[in-house]
């Protein structure tokens, strides 16, 4: 729950606040751009919400937050089904994030052969449920180290699989199935598991369908540019390692990114999208 006494001073005078435990993780302001800002380095209410659809953006983000630093003075409850939201076709964002992998996105895929957990939001009663309801997880795939938070919980209340890399495997000991090599390897009907190190050494993307790229760190959509973009300075491994990943993963068709850290792409076609992606390298 947020803290009035921690309040930021620096939000739209209202019922909404943000308080000053934020971590400046940016993920609240993918789900309500138009009411949430970074100011000095926290994340600020800009205003207050004006009408039932931004008041729904400004719980978006409450139920997201990793620190639980978004509220309302009055204290009302958030409505219920907030998350898993659909974001496109078979791809919800989960919410939820975790304060243990600095606020990153998570996300749940749908899928008849069983539904997918790509990496971990926090683990919450109401998460649980909503996966339940929906045909539970039949696999968590890992994207890399820092995004592992409670795959634990999830894979273990679910009976499902766990996918990672084993050059980042360390932080999942738990995993049921460690990739190794430098190659795409398919791990169930329609899903690849592409290495791609730099972010970190044992940094993957999940391509499914040939159409939807599940990036972690090691990609994401820039929405004030309108472009693909990387990470220079939350590179643990090695920047030219990742810019040569990179290249070699513009060789994959997908259509949209969906990023740990980072907004979402707009689906685009697979020409559209390998060109910005080889564009970007060049830039790297």
């Amino acid at each position: 729950m947020a803290r009035l006494d921690a309040r930021n001073g620096r939000s739209a005078p209202g019922d909404w606040f943000v308080d000053t435990r934020c971590i400046d993780c940016g993920g609240c302001r993918h789900v309500a751009p138009t009411l949430l800002a970074d100011e000095a380095g926290l994340t600020i209410f800009t205003r207050q919400p004006a009408d039932a659809m931004e008041e729904e953006q400004a719980w978006l983000g409450a139920e997201l937050c990793p620190t639980q630093s978004i509220g309302t003075t009055s204290r009302r409850h958030a409505p219920v089904g907030l998350y898993p939201r659909q974001i496109a076709s078979g791809v919800h964002l989960c919410g939820s994030n975790s304060r243990s992998s600095y606020g990153a996105h998570s996300w749940f895929v749908t899928r008849p052969d069983g539904n997918l957990l790509i990496d971990s939001p926090r683990a919450t009663r109401k998460l649980m449920r909503a996966f339940e309801a929906r045909g539970g997880i039949a696999a968590v795939l890992l994207s890399h180290r820092d995004d592992v938070a409670d795959a634990e919980e999830y894979a273990t209340h679910f009976g499902a699989a766990i996918y990672i890399h084993v050059d980042d495997a360390r932080a999942a000991p738990f995993a049921t199935n460690v990739i190794e090599g430098a190659d795409p390897v398919p791990i169930r009907p329609g899903v690849v598991m592409i290495p791609v190190p730099g972010h970190t050494r044992g940094s993957v993307v999940y391509l499914v369908d040939d159409r939807d790229l599940f990036s972690g760190d090691s990609l994401a959509w820039d929405g004030d540019a309108g472009d693909l973009e990387a990470f220079a300075d939350a590179c643990w491994y090695s920047w030219t390692v990742q810019q040569k990943s990179l290249g070699r993963l513009a060789g994959h068709p997908f259509e949209q990114v969906f990023a740990g850290h980072g907004s979402w792409s707009p689906r685009r076609t697979t020409t559209e999208m390998r060109e910005r992606l080889l564009a970007l390298v060049d830039r790297m």
